[in-house]
C-alpha cells in the first residue's frame, strides 16, 4: 500500500478512505474449525496466566472494532498472522500494549486467533 500512496497527493487520501469505509464487510471463512475454536477461547477469554487480555475487550465481542480499535472480523488469516508476528518482533511498535500481547502468544495461538477472526 505504501507504494501506491507514494504516488498520490495527500489530498486524495480522504476520498479513498471514505470509499473503502463505505464498503460492506464480507463474511470470512475459517479454514480450520478446530483451530478457530481455540482462537475463539483466546479472543473471548484471553490467557490470564500470561497476562493476555481477551481481544473482545478492545476489538468488541463481534470483532467489529470501534473508533479506537480496528475491525478484525473477516480479516484474512495471513494478514492477521503477519500483523501479530510483526507486533511480537517489534516491527510494528505503534501500540505498546499490542506488542506485549503478541509477544506472549505462541505461533500456534496467533494462528488460532487468525482462524477465528477470519470467520466472523
Amino acid at each position: 500500500m505504501a507504494a501506491v500512496l507514494a504516488g498520490l497527493d495527500t489530498r486524495e487520501y480522504a476520498p479513498i478512505a471514505v470509499h473503502y469505509a463505505a464498503q460492506p464487510p464480507i463474511q470470512g471463512r475459517p479454514g480450520d474449525r478446530k483451530l478457530a475454536e481455540t482462537g475463539r477461547r483466546i479472543y473471548e477469554e484471553g490467557l490470564p496466566d500470561r497476562g493476555v487480555p481477551a481481544c473482545a475487550g478492545c476489538h468488541q465481542p463481534d470483532a467489529g472494532g470501534n473508533a479506537r480499535f480496528p475491525r478484525l472480523a473477516g480479516q484474512h488469516q495471513a494478514y492477521t498472522r503477519k500483523q501479530l508476528a510483526d507486533y511480537a518482533r517489534g516491527r510494528r511498535a505503534t501500540d505498546r500494549q499490542m506488542v506485549l500481547i503478541a509477544q506472549a502468544l505462541s505461533a500456534e495461538e496467533i494462528g488460532a486467533l487468525a482462524e477465528y477472526v477470519a470467520g466472523l
